[in-house]
């Protein structure tokens, strides 16, 4: 048996926003690799082994999908979302980086709806112009960073989508960063917080920066900010693709 490893993304939620490309793969698959809740949306079947994991072990993760490829296996490694926006895409290619003899596995990666997409989708078209996302987890980067790149995405005007704004454990930095946005965008930019977008619990609120407050945040929201641009029609929000 030929091994391969599928890198795929999984959507923000909802099962009709599953690609048909990696339905197939799931089907073909022998074993599904990825963080627990993620594994957790692949329905078990005869033939099918499942491998959830914890979230800080995506290098380690990669590398057992790479192994079980190298020997034969038919490995899908799942992330929510699209898997090269903050997820399993990069890890995947460090681990190879670390072993060169698991670089001639054969490798695709399947992209997905990532959250940001489907969140603008829902409250219009916040990110109609230029935009940028940011991820506010310091885990993997150092605060400072954070600060800086949200700085210099305010200075430019850029719209901004943020993921993993705000945890039980971070519970101050994503404070830090309205503080910041108030200070560089000023009180009237509209801000967008869309949690589990596409599922029955999806729900969409657009305020203004003044009337933000961190706990309207969690690890299920992705954040949306406008530009100078961005306004309201009805109750949708949009930034102009002239802005």
């Amino acid at each position: 048996m030929t091994g391969w490893v599928v890198v795929a993304g999984l959507g923000p939620g909802s099962e009709m926003l599953v690609t048909p490309e990696v339905t197939a793969a799931l089907a073909e698959a022998t074993d599904v690799v990825g963080y627990i809740p993620y594994v957790a949306r692949v329905a078990p079947r005869p033939g099918l082994v499942l491998h959830p994991s914890d979230n800080r072990v995506e290098v380690e993760r990669a590398t057992h999908a790479l192994e079980m490829a190298a020997a034969g296996r038919r490995v899908v490694v799942v992330s929510s979302g699209d898997p090269g926006v903050f997820a399993m895409a990069s890890a995947l290619f460090e681990a190879m980086e670390a072993r060169p003899d698991l670089a001639s596995v054969d490798i695709r990666v399947l992209p997905g709806i990532t959250a940001m997409l489907a969140a603008a989708a829902a409250a219009g078209a916040p990110l109609g112009h230029d935009f940028c996302a940011i991820n506010l987890s310091d885990n993997l980067k150092p605060w400072p960073l954070i600060e800086k790149r949200l700085r210099l995405a305010a200075e430019a005007d850029l719209a901004m989508a943020f993921y993993n704004p705000r945890s039980k454990s971070r519970p101050e930095g994503f404070r830090k960063v309205l503080e910041l946005l108030r200070e560089a965008c000023g009180p009237e930019r509209l801000i967008t917080f869309a949690r589990a977008v596409s599922t029955p619990d999806q729900r969409i609120e657009t305020v203004t920066l003044a009337e933000a407050q961190p706990e309207m945040a969690d690890m299920r929201t992705v954040v949306l900010v406008g530009n100078s641009a961005t306004r309201r029609v009805g109750r949708w929000v949009y930034t102009p693709r002239s802005a």
